[in-house]
Parts: C-alpha cells; structure tokens; sequence
C-alpha cells in the first residue's frame, strides 16, 4: 500500500549560490558526509548537489511532515546500491516517521535537465 508521494525540483544554480554564500555551513547542514563525499568531487558537483537536495524535499513531502516533528536535513540520505541505483536511508525523526507509517519500502527516482533536478518518492508499507 502507498503511504506517500513526493516530488520536488530544484534549480542548480540555487544550489551553487547557497554553496557559494554560506560555503561548508550549508553543505554540512544539509548533506552527510557520505553525500558530500560522492558529490563534491565530481565536475558536475552542483547538480549532483541539486538531486539530492529535491530527494530529501520530495521525502519530507512524502511523508506529509516537511521539516516539523525535529527532522533535519541530514536525517534523510541518498545513497547508491549494487548497481548504482539511488535510494535513501532515513534516521533521527525522519527514520522514527518511516516506522510510525509501517514503511516498507521507499522508491527513488531523481533526474536532472537543462539546469533543473528533480526527485520523485514513494513510500510503501
């Protein structure tokens, strides 16, 4: 059964101005270490940047809440499977939500075109 959906698109180039504004206070408010780790050193940086930001909106989105309830940015984390695929790992409030709903499974899917990134999620119990 869906328990949510979320969708969020993001323009790159807010992304690069926050990066450019407010430098390693942003990205550590916003990303883990793990996401920095797989996206800082890449050449498109900011768009990798951007998608994973629309992951967590459209996440927060999904599970009807935002940022209520004491979750945070970081609690909600894209990584890549076996095979590259994205997925999240959810912790902190966002992970204790997951188990309030009965969340089995959650679907990711994230795209990015002509200076825009976007992430669709489907949380199913």
């Amino acid at each position: 059964m869906i328990e949510g959906v979320g969708i969020d698109i993001v323009e790159v180039g807010r992304i690069a101005r926050a990066r450019r504004r407010w430098g390693d206070r942003f990205l550590r408010r916003v990303f883990t270490d793990g996401e920095l780790g797989t996206c800082l050193p890449s050449a498109n940086c900011d768009q990798r940047l951007a998608s994973r930001f629309a992951a967590k909106e459209a996440a927060l989105k999904a599970f009807g809440t935002g940022l209520a309830l004491g979750a945070r940015w970081r609690d909600v984390e894209v990584v890549s499977g076996e095979r590259g695929e994205p997925s999240l790992r959810f912790s902190g409030a966002v992970g204790e939500r997951m188990e309030a709903v009965g969340g089995r499974r959650v679907l990711l899917s994230l795209t990015h075109s002509g200076g825009v990134a976007a992430a669709v999620v489907v949380v199913e119990s």
